[in-house]
């Protein structure tokens, strides 16, 4: 369950942006809520209407100068790039541009098993083909060492890149990055596929028309799939790249849309991220990242469709690993439930894809709302993702645990590492002490609606107005709306059970909702009930016919107390961790035989969600942690089952009786209060 978080935008500030810069009511409350209070203000943010002078990067003339001189006197240039989609785009972009050019160039992506960046043997592969300069692109600011080797063997090197600079920057000819201390441009958030962008543009005297009507789509693609800020330049290159994208008869993207399902719909920034993008990734992932490279070097779709299709599968592959992880994740959870009861979660395992255990790693951050650190045991050597949310850092708390490092690296929302041979428990113990020492309360995972919607603005002039905010990405997120205290008239499956309909009627509204991926049976709500939902706002079209679109990202009966909820959980799991609470809490979480008797009568013969059962048994009487300690009970005396996957409790079934007073955190709680 997340906290939810509503903005309450200025109503002043909202009828000034609708009068002003005619914009619908609810994009007028998005705007203000996010900080815009003035046409000025709007218009910077909605009408970005160009790119900065590319030499605006610090040594852009020079890494120009430098491959141009190249060019001209016909030495070999080789383009090193990256095996994510950021890398294989940008090495397209530049590759294609340069062939065009007529320059002797070639392009060398290293597998996911060479590790990021330059390395000492790819170079000496590079050396030993004659190549005389290098252009890395999406990586190469960190590679010191990388630079000096290769102009030991007499070539020369132009770094691209977007990533943060260290304490010295390589030596070559140009080192053009926006994060470079010294480098004053104006935007500093654009991808390494942008900054291929503006070196192409470069290349060609400053002017963009070029570059953007040859590029401008796989730099959007790139834009969105390395999840860098939808703002500024960032806006402006994605919006001019789905344009390309949607009229497109480039041979790769014409067979990727095909694979996808999306050859017949609008193509927009979630279409790339949870379509195009990780196909593209599931090359460097499972497959090489060449043949992505090559799907988007060709020129004839019957080539680039099997290669599309190749693509998928590998992306098939991915999805089946993912999950065949994920599978053995529950089952380790559910053979010891403390994993997640931790401050944080750490789980290894053996021989895990390093090509997903990140996605893993932000799935199981998702689903337990914990900082999440998997690893995987492969001949010894532990190497693994950890993702985080909120206040807590991931680069923080692995630099508390680095004397058990081998190595890390990372930044608050993300990172990598490798644990020291048989310092596993120690790494866990150091994450959990970290956490416990800097976050005595910890970051709770949130969704934030934007606005509190009224039932006259549930209307589809209101839902076509929000189009003026997209595309829709990291700093510019789909807006989302919370609806209180709406009357649930009616509940409908969906495809078969898979997802539900529900039926509302908000004041003098009704409308529909839908939530995807939840059957009737398992919604907090029945008809009849009042509701509390964050709802996305859209438009569908169906069989030429528009109506408004409202998706349920989360619901609850009305009047449901989330901060007892959340404080009631907290004090629940820090018991089980044996952390010291207030003696006042202990008396509050010890259930009487009646409460544990009526929670496991309550349960339906297929089981149920535990926040499922605890709303549905909806007793003000029992609070969250007594509840939470009645079911650890009930699991802990072998009467009920907890499924890590979906935290369903269901009865098993038994052939004795079971003592209540024997379950282990009973007697604890009874040594805390002294009955």
């Amino acid at each position: 369950m997340k906290k939810w978080t509503v903005g309450v935008p200025d109503r002043k500030i909202v009828s000034k942006l609708m009068l002003s810069c005619g914009v619908s009511s609810l994009a007028a409350a998005v705007l203000a809520q996010k900080g815009y209070s003035s046409p000025e203000s709007v218009a910077e943010q909605l009408n970005v209407e160009g790119l900065s002078d590319p030499f605006m990067l610090k040594d852009m003339q020079q890494a120009a100068d430098t491959v141009n001189a190249a060019i001209d006197s016909g030495e070999r240039i080789c383009i090193y790039g990256d095996y994510d989609c950021d890398g294989i785009m940008s090495t397209v972009m530049l590759y294609s541009y340069l062939i065009e050019a007529g320059a002797d160039v070639i392009y060398y992506i290293p597998e996911r098993s060479e590790g990021y960046g330059l390395n000492k043997d790819s170079i000496d592969r590079i050396s030993g083909m004659d190549v005389r300069l290098i252009i890395t692109v999406d990586n190469g600011i960190a590679a010191v060492q990388e630079a000096e080797y290769i102009y030991s063997l007499g070539m020369k090197l132009v770094v691209t890149d977007h990533h943060q600079q260290g304490d010295t920057i390589p030596k070559a000819e140009a080192v053009v990055d926006p994060h470079r201390h010294d480098c004053f441009s104006t935007f500093k958030y654009i991808c390494g596929a942008g900054i291929v962008l503006k070196l192409i543009a470069a290349l060609d005297g400053g002017d963009y028309t070029m570059a953007l009507e040859q590029f401008g789509d796989l730099a959007a693609i790139a834009t969105v799939a390395d999840v860098v800020s939808l703002t500024g330049e960032n806006r402006f290159l994605v919006s001019y790249g789905l344009e390309l994208i949607n009229n497109s008869d480039r041979p790769a993207l014409m067979a990727l849309k095909d694979v996808c399902g999306l050859s017949e719909k609008t193509i927009d920034s979630h279409s790339i991220g949870f379509g195009i993008a990780p196909r593209i990734n599931a090359a460097g992932r499972f497959g090489s990242p060449k043949d992505a490279a090559e799907l988007f070097l060709c020129e004839d779709y019957d080539d680039a469709l099997p290669a599309a299709q190749k693509l998928d599968v590998l992306n098939n592959e991915r999805k089946s690993e993912e999950n065949k992880i994920m599978t053995e994740i529950y089952g380790m959870i559910d053979s010891d439930p403390m994993l997640i009861h931790g401050r944080t979660v750490f789980i290894c395992g053996k021989n895990w894809h390093h090509g997903v255990i990140g996605i893993v790693a932000s799935r199981i951050m998702e689903q337990f709302g914990k900082p999440c650190f998997i690893a995987s045991d492969e001949n010894g050597e532990i190497r693994g993702s950890a993702r985080a949310f909120g206040e807590f850092s991931v680069f923080s708390a692995l630099s508390y645990a680095q004397e058990v490092l081998d190595k890390f690296g990372g930044h608050p929302g993300a990172g990598g590492f490798t644990v020291r041979s048989g310092m596993v428990s120690e790494f866990r113990r150091l994450i959990e002490e970290y956490a416990f020492r800097n976050h005595r309360i910890m970051p709770l995972p949130a969704l934030s609606a934007d606005a509190p919607i009224s039932p006259v603005e549930l209307d589809l002039k209101e839902a076509e107005g929000l189009d003026i905010l997209q595309p829709f990405g990291t700093d510019n997120e789909r807006p989302l709306f919370y609806i209180e205290s709406a009357n649930v008239t009616s509940v409908m499956p969906l495809s078969g059970g898979t997802h539900s309909k529900l039926i509302i009627r908000y004041g003098t509204a009704t409308a529909d909702v839908l939530v995807f991926r939840t059957s009737p049976d398992m919604l907090p709500v029945s008809a009849g009930d009042p509701c509390d939902m964050i709802v996305s706002v859209g438009i569908n079209n169906f069989r030429g016919k528009t109506s408004l679109s409202l998706v349920a990202h989360d619901l609850r009966p009305h009047g449901f107390e989330q901060g007892k909820y959340f404080a009631a959980y907290s004090a629940f799991e820090s018991f089980l961790r044996g952390e010291k609470l207030p003696d006042n809490y202990y008396p509050v979480m010890q259930p009487s035989r009646d409460d544990v008797v009526r929670i496991y009568k309550a349960i339906p013969p297929d089981g149920i969600t535990l926040d499922l059962l605890y709303m549905k048994l909806h007793d003000p009487r029992l609070n969250y942690c007594r509840f939470c300690t009645s079911a650890e009970a009930l699991r802990q005396l072998g009467l009920v089952s907890i499924t890590a996957a979906d935290m369903k409790i269901t009865k098993l079934r038994v052939t004795e009786k079971a003592d209540l007073n024997s379950a282990p955190v009973l007697i604890s709680i009874r040594n805390k209060t002294g009955k």
